[in-house]
């Protein structure tokens, strides 16, 4: 039988092109663990490491949580082999890196997040979103007293920004709240709020956490000639929900579909705000027997 050595094994690998690669991903197995880090069977002349400082270990859990024996996964090349062979490895920059594509299609689909508030600077506050180091400006922070109070707390946000290159992660817990605030509505719903503002084109309606747009030829079935007549700022109002556009955030309302004749709105405003439930059910009623 012909013997085969350890230094025959090394130029059989040679010559079937295993090399590898700064930047290259590689599957590996954890063969082994210390307080250093921990060695990968790549396939390689020996086992390759990867230091402790180059896995995110969460809070409370040690990196033989995160890395258990005999476990299969995939690894970053950082850097090439040594004078023994031995290559160095990171999964912490293998996973940023996904990370950062994940919040970067998230910024596109404006997706939530949960992150961990870190501190407060100047403009906002600074906030960790599993490993990256992200920003929350002072005017998309919402329901707190003080930014300070918000340390250790978690948050859900939305992305503005995602740029991995700038290593620049930008949230907003105001967008997040909104859109989840939104969720809550429904078409041919029947809402309550109030008048926050007064513009030529319709009244702007607080809904409490979302703006509705109640729009002047959605106001009556009768023309409008000055809603200041009809309403004030402050004014509560009933209405009903006509469309939902989550990519500003905002709520399209009309009161004409609560009127049983064109103009009540104008003449007995209190009337109809006063039946407006009453009235919407019927409406809903009616639309079920249609859609049957």
């Amino acid at each position: 039988m012909t013997s085969f050595s350890h230094d025959d094994f090394l130029r059989a690998l040679e010559q079937h092109g295993y090399s590898f690669e700064v930047g290259q991903t590689v599957r590996g197995k954890v063969v082994n663990l210390d307080s250093d880090g921990a060695y990968i069977d790549i396939g390689g002349k020996s086992t390759a490491f990867l230091p402790a400082h180059e896995v995110l270990v969460p809070p409370g859990k040690k990196l033989a949580d995160v890395l258990p024996l005999r476990s299969d996964r995939d690894f970053l090349i950082i850097r090439g082999q040594d004078a023994e062979g031995q290559i160095s490895l990171s999964l912490k920059r293998l996973e940023i890196k996904a990370l950062w594509e994940r919040y970067q299609s998230l910024q596109e689909s404006q997706g939530a997040i949960d992150v961990r508030v870190t501190g407060v600077n100047k403009g906002g506050l600074t906030v960790d979103a599993k490993g990256i180091r992200g920003f929350i400006p002072r005017t998309h922070v919402v329901g707190a007293e003080t930014l300070e109070s918000l340390v250790g707390q978690t948050l859900t946000v939305t992305i503005l920004e995602a740029d991995p290159e700038r290593k620049r992660l930008v949230c907003s817990q105001k967008i997040a709240r909104r859109q989840q605030r939104l969720q809550e509505f429904d078409y041919g719903q029947l809402v309550q709020g109030t008048v926050r503002d007064i513009r030529p084109y319709g009244l702007m309606i607080d809904l409490t956490g979302v703006l509705g747009l109640l729009h002047i030829n959605d106001f009556s079935e009768k023309r409008v000639g000055s809603l200041q007549a009809h309403v004030q700022v402050g004014t509560p109002i009933k209405a009903i929900v006509t469309n939902l556009d989550a990519e500003r955030g905002r709520i399209s309302l009309s009161t004409r579909l609560l009127e049983n004749r064109p103009g009540e709105m104008l003449d007995a405003f209190d009337h109809v705000m006063a039946e407006a439930e009453e009235r919407a059910d019927r409406m809903a009623a009616k639309q079920n027997l249609q859609a049957e």
